[in-house]
C-alpha cells in the first residue's frame, strides 16, 4: 500500500512530505492508521544531527493510532481497536524483558533501525527507510510490532493516547518508577518542557511538597504552575543552584530531575540536589555533549546518580494506568496539549518547538 510521510533525508534540511511503499504487516506485526503524533525534542536531535540514525528515516516516536489489519499469529488487538504506541517493542524473551525490565529490551536495541526481524516495511523503489522507535509515526500508516501496541478506550481521544505514548508515561514514571519520590519531600525540575511538565506532574501525584520548576523560558516557568510547580526558578536571570537551596532551606532538593537533555542542565540537576538527594537523568544530551561531575564529592555528599530510559516503565502496565490518572482528573492532558498541526506543516511544528512554545503540540491531519 502507499502511505504519506515525512521524511528526513539529511541532517538540518528540512522534513519532505512524499509517498511510501508500505508492506503488509507480517508475523506478530500491526498495521496501524495513525491518529496523531506528538512534536517532541527527541526527534530533533536527529533532525539537528545531534543523534544519529540511518537515513532516510521517518521519524515520530509519540503517536497513537487505529489497528487497520493484523498479522498472522497477532491475539492482543484487532482491526478497530485504538492502540497508543511504544517506542520500545519489547520482544519478551530477553534478560532484561525477563526480570521486569522491558524498556531496555536487548533486541529492540540490537535492532534499532529496522523491524525486530532486522527489516523494513518502509520502501521508495530499492530504497529502505527506516522507522524511528519501529513506530515512523510521521505518516498516514505504519506497520508497528505488535508488542509496540497498547490497547487503550475508544473514548480517549487520540492526542491524550498520543501524549501517554511518551512524554506522560516517561515524565510520571521517571518520578514514581525511578527515583520512588516520597510524600513531604522537595523536588527540583530543570527543564519544563512536554516531559518536564510531566515529572512535575508525577512530583505533585507523589506528594511532594515544594515542587521547583527550573527554565530560562519565562513562559514555560508560568505555563509549568498548572502541572503541578510551586516555585519557578529561572538560571538567566539568577544563581539558580543557590535559589533553590534558598527555597529549601539551605539544603538542597530532596530529588532533582535533569529533563531538558545537555551536560550543563545534568551538572545544574546535580548541584541542586541535598547530601543523600537523587539526581535523575531524564534528557538525553546531544552526542559528545558530556557533563563534568565530581566523584569526590559524589562519594562525601553520598548522592546518588541515576538515569531512567522511558520512565523505567512496564508499558503495558503503566500506559493504562496513566489513562485512568487522566480520566479521573489526576492527569491534566487537557491543558499539556496546546497545538496541533496537520503532518505537511510538521516543519513549521518544529519551528514553534525550537521558539519556545510552551505545552506539547500534536499532527491530527494526515
Amino acid at each position: 500500500m502507499k502511505t504519506k510521510a515525512a521524511v528526513l533525508y539529511e541532517a538540518n534540511t528540512p522534513l519532505v512530505i512524499e509517498e511510501l511503499d508500505l508492506d503488509d504487516p507480517k508475523e506478530g506485526e500491526v498495521l496501524v492508521k495513525i491518529g496523531a503524533a506528538g512534536i517532541c525534542r527527541s526527534d530533533w536531535h536527529f533532525m539537528a544531527g545531534e543523534a544519529k540514525t540511518a537515513l532516510p528515516a521517518v521519524l515520530g516516536h509519540e503517536g497513537s493510532g487505529v489497528v487497520a489489519e493484523v498479522g498472522r499469529g497477532v491475539t492482543s488487538v484487532k482491526p478497530g481497536d485504538p492502540v497508543i504506541l511504544s517506542f520500545v517493542s519489547r520482544c519478551g524473551r530477553c534478560h532484561f524483558c525477563t526480570t521486569g525490565k522491558p524498556n531496555l529490551c536487548d533486541l529492540h536495541m540490537a535492532t534499532s533501525t529496522t523491524m525486530l526481524d532486522g527489516t523494513h516495511r518502509l520502501h521508495k523503489g530499492s530504497t529502505n527507510y527506516t522507522p524511528l522507535s519501529k513506530l515512523a509515526c510521521f505518516s498516514q500508516y505504519s506497520v508497528t510490532p505488535e508488542t509496540a501496541c497498547v490497547p487503550c478506550p475508544t473514548d480517549l481521544p487520540m492526542d491524550k493516547a498520543a501524549v501517554i505514548g511518551c512524554c506522560v508515561t516517561t515524565g510520571v514514571g521517571a518520578v514514581v518508577n525511578a527515583a520512588e519520590v516520597k510524600p513531604g519531600t522537595t523536588v527540583a525540575v530543570v527543564g519544563c518542557g512536554g516531559v518536564g511538565l510531566n515529572v512535575l506532574q508525577g512530583a505533585r501525584l507523589a506528594g511532594a511538597t515544594r515542587i521547583i520548576a527550573v527554565d530560562i523560558n519565562e513562559g514555560a516557568l508560568e505555563f509549568a504552575m498548572q502541572f503541578g510547580a510551586t516555585h519557578s526558578v529561572n538560571p538567566s536571570q539568577q544563581d539558580a543552584e543557590a535559589r533553590v537551596r534558598e527555597i529549601t532551606g539551605g539544603l538542597g532538593a530532596d530529588y532533582t530531575f535533569e529533563v531538558f537533555g545537555s551536560g550543563k542542565t545534568v551538572e545544574m540537576a546535580y548541584n541542586m540536589a541535598r547530601k543523600g538527594g537523587t539526581v535523575t537523568i531524564v534528557g538525553i544530551p546531544p552526542d559528545g555533549d558530556d557533563p563534568s561531575i565530581d566523584a569526590v564529592a559524589l562519594v562525601r555528599q553520598e548522592k546518588t546518580l541515576k538515569g531512567t530510559y522511558y520512565g523505567s516503565a512496564q508499558l503495558q502496565v503503566d500506559m493504562p494506568r496513566m489513562v485512568e490518572l487522566y480520566q479521573t482528573g489526576r492527569l491534566n492532558l487537557d491543558d499539556l496539549i496546546t497545538r496541533s498541526y496537520r503532518l505537511e506543516d510538521i516543519n513549521e511544528a518544529y519551528q514553534d518547538l525550537n521558539r519556545g512554545e510552551v505545552g506539547r503540540g500534536v499532527i491530527m491531519e494526515f
